[in-house]
């Protein structure tokens, strides 16, 4: 296909150096590192590509735990960001990072910020394995806002942005479902022909529930993706999780 593969590291950024001048068109999904209040991967990779001529475009691929605890209110990207984990601070620090490198180097920079993605392919991509443990989801009372978009869906909307995304603009890249987790998971859990998962009270959650569950319980908001479909003009595969849960539903049980 024309595709010229290189392997690099970015947490050894020599290895990376030749990327300079090479790229023209960039997508950026690498994770920041698991530690610390930067995202030194996105720095190393941002000081190589300025190294000669900067790419086109490039497309970073952020979080929508940029926004922090929305209290269940609908996001637009004109809201102002206010991350309150310290992955969220990394991943806030990517985005200005890379967002003031374009301004700089003249390379449009188009930020994607991702909520939960699913897919039947992809390893923890459904909450099959989840419902078969019996983890509890929090009762209706205390529960949250979640946001959900299939692989498919979001690598369409990386290779959209990269040719149709505005100059250092944000895009909130998810479908159009407005759901509670626990309902999420109630639907998936019928789809599957599983039992539902307990309820519980917030007031007792960390007794049961790992950290990593309790900072995502802890965030209710519902994302706004008109500008997606207005600007990159994506349209949707899976327009819920629904659509792409009865899929993964229907599977081999390998693919699941």
């Amino acid at each position: 296909m024309g595709i010229r593969a290189m392997v690099g590291n970015l947490d050894h950024p020599a290895t990376i150096a030749r990327l300079s001048g090479l790229a023209t068109r960039v997508i950026h999904l690498a994770p920041p590192p698991s530690e610390g209040w930067s995202d030194t991967r996105t720095h190393a990779l941002v000081r190589a590509l300025r190294l000669r001529q900067s790419p086109v475009c490039t497309v970073y691929g952020s979080t929508s735990g940029v926004y922090g605890d929305c209290s269940g209110d609908w996001v637009s990207e004109t809201r102002t960001v206010d991350p309150h984990t310290p992955r969220a601070h990394r991943r806030v620090d990517a985005e200005n990072r890379i967002r003031f490198w374009g301004r700089s180097a003249s390379t449009r920079v188009s930020i994607l910020r991702i909520p939960g993605i699913y897919a039947q392919d992809r390893d923890g991509g459904t909450p099959r394995a989840r419902l078969l443990k019996g983890v509890p989801v929090l009762r209706d009372a205390d529960d949250v806002y979640t946001n959900h978009i299939h692989a498919d869906d979001l690598a369409r909307a990386c290779c959209l942005a990269l040719w149709r995304g505005a100059p250092q603009r944000t895009y909130n890249i998810n479908d159009n479902t407005c759901l509670k987790m626990g309902d999420y998971f109630d639907l998936a859990a019928d789809l599957y022909d599983l039992p539902r998962p307990p309820r519980i009270a917030r007031s007792t959650a960390a007794d049961q529930l790992s950290l990593m569950l309790l900072s995502f319980m802890s965030e209710s908001r519902r994302m706004d993706n008109t500008r997606m479909k207005r600007e990159l003009g994506l349209r949707l595969r899976y327009p819920s999780v629904r659509d792409g849960l009865a899929l993964c539903a229907a599977a081999p049980p390998r693919l699941r």
